[in-house]
């Protein structure tokens, strides 16, 4: 898996989903609920999930096991009552190289994260640390995202619109696809800062002509056979 394409040229989720919608090929969303606790700061990379299970330990031992650009996926269970990642663990992964970190959970430490600046998306935020008492067992090197699966190596992307996990054999083409769209619509949205109407650049006089000659003529295959791009 190859996620360069993500990181050098930006590839916004938007534009992975609208990539996936053409393939045909299944994107696992995380759930809406994950909100960014740095909007404007995206992340991606190959994710390394670990089950939390009471104990910072499992956590240090899969960021030990990590590859610099990895994104550390922590599956807490959803959980609100309690928070399993602070500035300490988040200066570690930091520190280690990891990209990002996507939290099935709730962190805490806010005002010293921010000022750690690694990525990180999660429920929010809350005082209370773990009181369980966790079992001695080694890290569950997966994740659950309230029931979205996350294994090792799945591409990650995270940006403020949400965060997305692609199978490894279909990262590449979901992004250099995705890559596409994302250059078009930036081509598009330059010339619409320079005056010139999307209708006019889509052609969509045009479209609404052949569209009265045939009736089944969608905006989707009018924009294919012209090149354009509008998905949303």
């Amino acid at each position: 898996m190859n996620t360069t394409a993500a990181e050098d040229e930006g590839v916004p989720t938007a534009a992975i989903a609208d990539a996936s919608v053409r393939l045909g090929l299944p994107v696992r969303w995380a759930p809406p609920s994950l909100r960014p606790l740095l909007p404007g700061t995206p992340s991606s990379g190959p994710a390394r999930p670990v089950t939390h299970l009471g104990s910072v330990d499992t956590i240090l031992e899969v960021i030990a096991e990590s590859d610099r650009g990895d994104v550390l996926v922590i599956d807490n269970g959803g959980r609100r009552d309690e928070a399993c990642v602070g500035d300490l663990l988040v200066a570690e992964a930091a520190l280690a190289g990891i990209a990002g970190i996507v939290l099935w959970g709730a962190h805490r430490d806010t005002a010293q994260l921010r000022r750690i600046g690694l990525p990180l998306w999660s429920l929010g935020p809350v005082a209370s640390g773990p009181r369980r008492i966790p079992p001695a067992a080694p890290p569950m090197r997966t994740a659950v995202l309230d029931s979205v699966p996350v294994t090792v190596g799945d591409a990650v992307v995270a940006d403020d619109d949400g965060v997305a996990f692609i199978a490894p054999t279909q990262a590449d083409q979901v992004l250099q696809l995705a890559g596409r769209i994302q250059r078009v619509e930036a081509a598009q949205a330059e010339l619409i800062r320079q005056g010139r109407t999307l209708r006019d650049q889509l052609d969509f006089t045009g479209y609404l002509q052949r569209r009265t000659a045939n009736p089944s003529l969608t905006l989707r295959q009018h924009l294919e056979a012209h090149g354009s791009a509008l998905e949303a």
